[in-house]
């Protein structure tokens, strides 16, 4: 197998810190993926015998080169029992489930599910669609927020993290939803329980730093590079 050519040591130890069995795992970047799936092409065939291997790295693969144009909601699905890491949760989410139409019917079922990575994939997919959807409308946006305030008591550290990154995604959209987002973390600090009160505090950190830059359609953070140099130009305007 082409994949096992790729393997390298200091990899696997990498997979097997974020939690992934060593006898899953073969230990290859997943740039490396990248590059092999950009040769192979789009096959649901090779994709599914690349998933059904168990190796972590051929799930990563498969995710790339399963069709999505012949791809079903009802297979992915299906695909999701087999998930148990939050990185290829969020692979399968931004480079497949994404793509799907329809894919919006499975955030409204799976924030509500007892499955980690089935919950962390509802507010994964959020957090995509507010960076990618660029034509997505204000009543959907509003109604993922509605979501996060609902379902985001969950205190398992892989979902709470996912809907703090949901919450600063629909943040960065402009200042309304800047706005709105800031407001609803103050809320779930005030009244929510432990698990609310972090996600408050963890997307507080990022949504009260967002600055508009010229070129850039959504907000960004002033920790970021161009949102220092964004700072320190208005700094230098006001001398």
């Amino acid at each position: 197998m082409k994949l096992q050519a790729l393997s390298s040591e200091k990899y696997k130890a990498n997979v097997v810190k974020m939690g992934i069995p060593e006898s899953s795992s073969m230990g290859i970047s997943t740039g490396e993926v990248r590059k092999l799936a950009k040769r192979i092409g789009k096959s649901n065939v090779l994709g599914y015998e690349l998933w059904n291997t168990g190796y972590h790295e051929a799930k990563l693969l498969a995710v790339l080169v399963f069709n999505r144009k012949t791809f079903t909601l009802q297979e992915i699905e299906q695909l999701m029992n087999d998930v148990f890491s939050w990185d290829l949760c969020d692979h399968l989410c931004k480079n497949l489930i994404i793509k799907l139409k329809g894919y919006e019917k499975l955030i409204g079922k799976w924030c509500t599910s007892d499955k980690t990575y089935f919950k962390r994939a509802a507010f994964t997919l959020i957090a995509s669609a507010a960076i990618h959807e660029k034509a997505i409308s204000n009543d959907a946006i509003d109604d993922y927020l509605r979501l996060i305030q609902e379902y985001s008591c969950d205190e398992r550290e892989h979902v709470k993290k996912a809907v703090s990154w949901a919450l600063r995604e629909i943040g960065k959209k402009d200042f309304n939803y800047q706005e709105k987002a800031i407001i609803l973390a103050h809320e779930l600090k005030e009244s929510g329980n432990k698990a609310q009160v972090w996600i408050a505090n963890d997307a507080l950190k990022e949504l009260e730093k967002l600055v508009q830059v010229e070129g850039r359609g959504r907000l960004i953070t002033t920790d970021s590079q161009m949102g220092r140099k964004r700072k320190l130009s208005v700094l230098n305007s006001k001398c």
